[in-house]
């Protein structure tokens, strides 16, 4: 399966998609001008992963910030996951976020909510 490896930018989050590695990460800011054309790729990606996924995957979020459309996507994101995780199990999401930081507190608090996947709150 390929990887998915994309550099954080001043609009654009760090991604990185390793099912061999188990590595699965998503930090930065995330305010791409064409949200789709940014996270299709990537859920495309996880369509392709849960035909074969990882027996344990922990998928890290470590946002700064993101702007109401990226806040969609990353739903999208984690309902994927859920779905996956539905039909296999073992999948975590860690929800990383600055001690001072409420907005994201509050965002992942808000996702847990809404997606039956186990979440780790976790403050830095």
């Amino acid at each position: 399966m390929d990887i998915i490896n994309i550099d954080a930018t001043d609009e654009t989050p760090k991604v990185i998609l390793d099912a061999e590695n188990g590595n699965f990460e998503f930090s930065g800011k995330s305010l791409p001008e064409d949200v789709t054309t940014f996270y299709n790729p990537i859920l495309d990606w996880l369509d392709a992963y849960a035909l074969e996924p990882n027996d344990k995957a922990d998928f890290v979020f470590k946002m700064d910030y993101f702007n109401t459309a990226s806040s969609k996507l990353i739903l999208d994101i984690l309902m994927k996951l859920e779905e996956i995780n539905d039909e296999h199990e073992g999948i975590t999401v860690e929800w990383h976020f600055r001690e001072d930081d409420e907005d994201m507190e509050e965002a992942g608090e808000e996702y847990e909510d809404i997606v039956e996947v186990p979440f780790k709150q976790l403050s830095y």
